[in-house]
């Protein structure tokens, strides 16, 4: 089954018992606003996780690991648990983000062994605009135990992006910002502009159409033609910090590429070591 299910699919199985819908709203530089936003309206039985409170480990004082780190994986175990989520949970996960933090959920599942993990298409922008019912009401969790079988086959630490950039190391590097963060010509957010030497530009944000909702199997595989990769090599997709590469990454698994990992510290880890090498304009 895909990743990505409509906001009929998760209509029809809201009340199922092993059904968790988890509201993942955040707005970066606005981290009160996603909580707020649950509280005043969400789908009936959601709970909430904050990206950079339940789904991002503590920042270092020196930036290693970036600016939303990898939280630890028992910790995230426990919270997850605490949330009501178990082993045998079907997650569902949303936001009004285009899928980022969503996904940020949902690779973080994938991270800890879980993989019946899925994201709403269209959020909760596609799920109003159905006339789906939304509520303030907040679910009374019980607590779950939530078992974490950690792939680090998903991972790729600073060291494997700088063997790649070395030579010594096969693998295509995917940088997922917009084109003139990749290019260097703007960088509002983190300390140095421009990207990792060798890798390439494909947007996040394009994995969705013009209305908003998720591409086809089909059409996902035609965003990534251009980088000549064959379906089994190695790729490592990264961002600013680790969120919106994951709707990338779950994009090149549906497109049918099987050896994806995410840089989870991503370009903000990057640039904390002075280094590393930068490059700017297109490649």
């Amino acid at each position: 089954m895909n990743a990505v299910v409509p906001v009929k699919w998760v209509l029809a199985r809201m009340y199922e018992p092993d059904i968790v819908i988890v509201d993942c709203r955040f707005t970066l530089g606005k981290p009160e606003s996603g909580r707020a936003a649950y509280e005043e309206a969400h789908i009936p039985g959601a709970i909430y996780l904050d990206l950079e409170q339940d789904l991002s480990g503590p920042v270092e004082a020196d930036g290693s690991g970036g600016r939303h780190p990898l939280p630890d994986p028992a910790t995230l175990a426990a919270r997850l648990g605490r949330a009501g989520i178990s082993n045998e949970s079907r997650v569902v996960a949303y936001d009004d983000q285009g899928g980022a933090m969503a996904s940020r959920l949902w690779w973080l599942m994938k991270y800890l062994g879980h993989d019946n993990v899925f994201v709403m298409d269209g959020g909760f922008k596609a799920w109003t605009e159905a006339n789906f019912p939304v509520t303030a009401e907040q679910r009374i969790t019980i607590p779950a135990q939530f078992l974490a079988t950690v792939q680090h086959n998903l991972l790729s630490e600073v060291y494997d992006v700088q063997d790649v950039v070395a030579g010594t190391k096969s693998a295509t590097l995917i940088d997922s910002r917009e084109p003139a963060r990749y290019r260097g010509e703007v960088e509002p957010i983190d300390p140095v502009a421009g990207h990792i030497p060798g890798a390439k530009n494909v947007l996040w944000a394009e994995g969705r159409g013009a209305d908003g909702l998720w591409k086809s199997t089909e059409e996902q595989a035609a965003r990534f033609e251009g980088l000549s990769v064959n379906k089994d090599d190695e790729i490592i997709v990264y961002c600013g910090s680790g969120v919106t590469a994951t709707p990338n990454v779950m994009a090149l698994l549906e497109a049918g590429y099987t050896n994806v990992k995410l840089y989870a510290g991503s370009w903000s880890d990057w640039v904390s070591d002075k280094e590393n090498p930068v490059a700017t304009g297109d490649e």
